[in-house]
């Protein structure tokens, strides 16, 4: 528990945006902590996971998908807030697994 409330405030801030979780990994540097970490790992793959699926929303043209992707975006952004701040480490459903496995040079 030590751990999680000593890097909950990095974690918060990996959430906040891309240049946020960038914010995150260097306040991550030195002292490393696990927890701040585990959800940078999990921020980082929402917010790279969101641009790619708008890069590629936006030269296939369909346009119909915009508002739930931002839907999809804002619930997943949340969902971990919510994780860090309450100090849980629980990773995102389905594809939360393959971020840490993915993510792995963010130390």
């Amino acid at each position: 528990m030590n751990e999680a409330k000593s890097g909950k405030t990095t974690a918060i801030v990996a959430y906040i945006t891309l240049v946020g979780c960038l914010i995150a990994m260097s306040m991550n540097m030195e002292p490393r902590n696990a927890y701040a970490r585990f959800h940078i790992r999990q921020a980082f793959g929402i917010h790279l996971l969101f641009h790619a699926m708008a890069i590629v929303l936006s030269f296939s043209q369909i346009v119909s998908l915009t508002l739930p992707l931002y839907g999809l975006y804002l619930v997943l952004l949340v969902y971990g807030l919510a994780q860090a701040s309450s100090g849980k480490k629980s990773p995102l459903p389905i594809i939360g697994e393959h971020f840490q496995k993915w993510f792995t040079f963010i130390s």
